[in-house]
This record gives C-alpha cells, structure tokens and sequence, in this order.
C-alpha cells in the first residue's frame, strides 16, 4: 500500500473511521449524502432523544494541523461538532473531538496572530480564507464524552 492516499481518499477513510468509532462506542452513526453542506455524520444515542451533527476532517502524517476554510468562523450551527482525524499511516487513528465554537474560536485567534507575524522576509501575511486547527496538547484527543450523547453530559 501506498505511504500516503490521496485527500479525497483520506477525507472518506477518515468519515468511516468516524462512524465505525461512534458505532463501536453503541451510538447510531449515519453518514450524509455528499451534497449535505457542513455535516458528514449524524450521531444520536440509542433512543435517539440525543443527537448532534459532525464534520470529518482527515489529515495523514504527524502533524495535528487541520486546513479549514474561514467559513467556519461564521457558522452559527448548535449541536456540531468536528472530530479531526490523524490518519497514522496503516497504524490506529487518532481522534479529536472539538465543539464548533472552540474550532471557530481558536480558528479567528490563530488567523489574527498569523496576519499580525512577519512572514519569513519580514513581509506581511496577505489575508486569505485559508485557515487552520490544531491540538498540540491533546486537550481534545478521544473527547467523545463532549458530544454529549450519554447521560446528562
């Protein structure tokens, strides 16, 4: 097997490794339509009277960066969240659940001090709708309790 797939490839392995998770976990995990805009998972518990949205975003390698788009800065979504998949190569994956609004927040932040930091010749940072996540300190590594499908979470 190759040592790295394509986005596309990775973006749909990272959806089902998404869904098997939450399944093997005991919730009900269905995958969208490819044309339904900002959730690749609907998940609710097993009576269904706890549900959430989520949006998939797969990365290979080591790294703990995601790419995003700016329009995640404005999404005024309740009850979604992302799990951001590392694709380890053909070991484990990693998962990181995040609110929307801890991704929207850190997304704004980290874009304004990227803007406000010289670029490698002392050259400003053209503004772009490019954007990024990160964990560095895997504060939300395997937080699937944040999606508050059990209990009274």
């Amino acid at each position: 097997m190759a040592s790295r797939i394509s986005s596309a490839l990775s973006g749909i392995a990272g959806e089902y490794f998404v869904a098997a998770e939450l399944t093997r976990r005991g919730y009900i995990a269905s995958l969208t339509l490819r044309n339904t805009r900002g959730i690749d998972i609907l998940a609710s518990n097993l009576d269904a009277t706890r549900s959430v949205g989520i949006q998939v975003k797969a990365a290979q390698g080591r790294n703990k960066t995601w790419m995003l788009n700016q329009k995640v800065e404005s999404n005024e979504a309740t009850n979604l969240f992302f799990v951001f998949v590392r694709l380890n190569h053909l070991d484990a994956p990693e998962y990181y659940i995040v609110p929307r609004e801890d991704v929207s927040h850190f997304s704004a932040e980290n874009h304004k001090l990227w803007l406000a930091t010289p670029g490698r010749k002392g050259q400003q940072h053209n503004d772009n709708p490019m954007r990024q996540f990160k964990d560095a300190e895997d504060k939300y590594r395997d937080r699937w309790d944040l999606l508050g499908l059990d209990g009274d979470a």
